[in-house]
């Protein structure tokens, strides 16, 4: 069977503003097929100002507290870009692309559903290091 990519319905450039950016991440997040034991937080990070468009930077940060632990030993960031084009018309949707904090590669959300296990590798690597040391 072939897997759907669950995306939304991007807001356009005009009707953009930074804590709209921030809803429709949240937005995104919730349809992505992750267990509820993991939580996160986003924030707004940035706006940068380029030549050919305007990109606002926003991060979510992830762990899986548990009774024993309520801070979790390591947490895992996904880092967001919603970018709005100075050269296409104000009614065409913004662009958004992600990335995760141990990688360069980045993604969009239409063409890459996200998974789990990626949050779990950051973790896992973390506290390997945590213990190496």
């Amino acid at each position: 069977t072939k897997h759907v990519i669950k995306n939304i319905q991007w807001t356009t450039a005009k009707n953009f503003t930074v804590d709209r950016g921030q809803q429709q991440i949240e937005e995104l997040i919730s349809t992505w097929d992750i267990h509820e034991s993991w939580l996160h937080h986003s924030e707004f990070l940035s706006e940068e100002e380029l030549k050919d468009s305007k990109r606002y930077h926003y991060r979510a940060c992830w762990g899986i507290p548990t009774r024993r632990k309520p801070i979790p030993q390591a947490t895992a960031s996904v880092y967001f870009v919603i970018v709005i084009s100075k050269f296409k018309p104000d009614t065409a949707p913004v662009e958004v692309f992600y990335r995760l904090e141990s990688s360069r590669l980045i993604r969009r959300p239409e063409r890459c559903q996200f998974r789990e296990e990626w949050l779990k590798d950051i973790i896992d690597n973390k506290i390997a290091c945590i213990e190496r040391l």
